[in-house]
């Protein structure tokens, strides 16, 4: 069980130290999810270059959201949060969650 007093202050030691090892593998994997997205977008035969240009930017801006969600505050305090987008983009799969302690995967799996 999390005590409040390790709440506040974020997830366990062991689980921060996966959690970095987890992240690096994450955004590398949403960043690839992107680069494909914005391929096919692009590969549209069937829309101007302006229509192209509007869709990419549209993407980029809602994916960007996302990415700063999971991967812009990289603290102990909010690591379950973040980790908790990275599960719901599914960027993480069920074997990497289950290297962390039990506390931290039910707290990720709770509202899923």
């Amino acid at each position: 069980m999390i005590h409040r007093k390790e709440r506040e202050m974020g997830i366990p030691e062991p689980d921060w130290r996966v959690f970095k090892e987890i992240r690096a593998v994450a955004l590398d994997r949403f960043s690839r999810r992107i680069l494909n997205e914005c391929r096919t977008l692009c590969d549209d035969d069937a829309v101007s270059a302006h229509e192209h240009y509007l869709k990419l930017y549209e993407l980029i801006h809602k994916r960007d959201e996302e990415m700063g969600q999971a991967f812009d505050d990289l603290r102990r305090s909010t690591a379950i949060y973040c980790l908790m987008t990275m599960w719901q983009l599914g960027l993480v799969t069920q074997a990497e969650l289950n290297r962390f302690s039990p506390d931290t995967v039910h707290l990720v799996m709770r509202d899923n």
